[in-house]
Formats: C-alpha cells, structure tokens, sequence
C-alpha cells in the first residue's frame, strides 16, 4: 500500500500539470477545487479542536479521531497534490524564463 501511495504522490501532480497545459481553464478548476477544500479541511480541523476543548479531553488522545473522517483525509489529500503541482508549475515557469 505504501507504494501505491508514494506513486501517486507522484503521478497526480504530474497528471495535473500536464492537462493544466493542455487545457488552459482546468487551472481555474484546480484552483477553485483547492479553496474549497481548504474550507472543508480548516473547519473540520477547528470543529474537532473545538469540541475537544470544550469537553475538556485529553488533546493528544482524542484528537486523532479526525484522521477518521474521510472528508478530512481526502481535502488534505488533495490539498497535498495540488501543493506539489503549484511548486512544479511555478519550478518549470522560472526554468523557462531563464
């Protein structure tokens, strides 16, 4: 599983910046698809905190029940790709430019 994982770290943001130079609007949708899950991902980052501290639990024990929320992993997930495709795009920009 982990290396299923490692190739699609990978091939994802790979697979991004091609069609982003293929088809000039899908960067829009890239980008939009990443501020929404950015709100999706920050609130339920802070609902969790939230609600920790108003239970007054243990933090480090009872905050890991995020990382069971789907919605959570796959926004950070796609958060992640779409980190490495903007550090890629803006790595092969500056090379061309040069």
């Amino acid at each position: 599983m982990s290396i299923i994982i490692v190739i699609f770290v990978i091939l994802i943001p790979l697979v991004m910046l091609a069609s982003a130079w293929l088809l000039q609007s899908i960067k829009h949708i890239f980008t939009g698809a990443a501020v929404l899950c950015a709100y999706i991902f920050g609130a339920i980052s802070s609902t969790n905190v939230y609600q920790i501290l108003q239970d007054d639990t243990v933090f480090m024990t009872n905050i890991h029940v995020v990382f069971t929320n789907k919605l959570f992993l796959f926004t950070g997930g796609y958060l992640g790709a779409y980190g490495i495709y903007m550090l890629l795009h803006c790595f092969l920009r500056e090379l061309r430019s040069e």
